[in-house]
């Protein structure tokens, strides 16, 4: 009998420490908040350059020009920014998990790489789980970087120019953002 409640005493306190602040259980996976799990991330205009072999959308959402809201939140103060839309590409967008190649400590689920900025990848979409090296700058220590792969998805990808709501200068051909991640202007 003594044993047993020894067990439910660990497993209590485990469960415990596992909690989230609302009481659910805490995923090491899970992103709930992009800006701090990308806070890294460079607020830098980039240069544009596009990996090779990305293919222009025909007939994007938002074409090239085009003015939209950003409804997500990769880097702080980018959630409700106005952007314009400096390229519109079809592709397939991956969340990735992995360990920057200037650091210890895991990025979970970066929101977005695409088909096209992974080594080797190959002519058909990969499946969440398949480890891959990515070829991707957005982050420092990213390039090079081992990933797993979270999650794919089919859908167009936006390179965005915007001002970031805080006032921050503006920030030219920021990659990626999808399609359900903007809302018309």
């Amino acid at each position: 009998m003594r044993k047993q409640l020894t067990f439910i005493a660990v497993l209590g306190l485990l469960l415990l420490t596992a909690c989230n602040e609302d009481g659910t259980i805490a995923d090491p996976h899970a992103n709930t908040n992009d800006s701090t799990a990308h806070e890294d991330m460079n607020h830098s205009s980039s240069t544009g350059e596009l990996p090779q072999n990305l293919k222009t959308a025909n007939n994007p959402t938002f074409p090239t020009g085009s003015e939209a809201i950003i409804q997500t939140n990769h880097m702080e103060s980018m959630d409700q920014a106005e952007a314009v839309i400096s390229g519109a590409y079809h592709t397939t967008a991956y969340s990735v998990s992995y360990k920057p190649t200037t650091e210890s400590e895991t990025i979970w689920n970066h929101k977005w790489v695409v088909h096209e900025e992974l080594e080797d990848a190959g002519e058909k979409p990969l499946e969440p789980g398949s480890k891959v090296i990515l070829n991707a700058d957005h982050m420092k220590g990213m390039k090079g970087a081992e990933a797993t792969i979270e999650t794919a998805k089919d859908t167009t990808v936006y390179m965005v120019d915007f001002v970031p709501t805080n006032g921050d200068d503006e920030v030219m051909n920021h990659k990626w953002v999808i399609e359900d991640e903007l809302t018309a202007r």
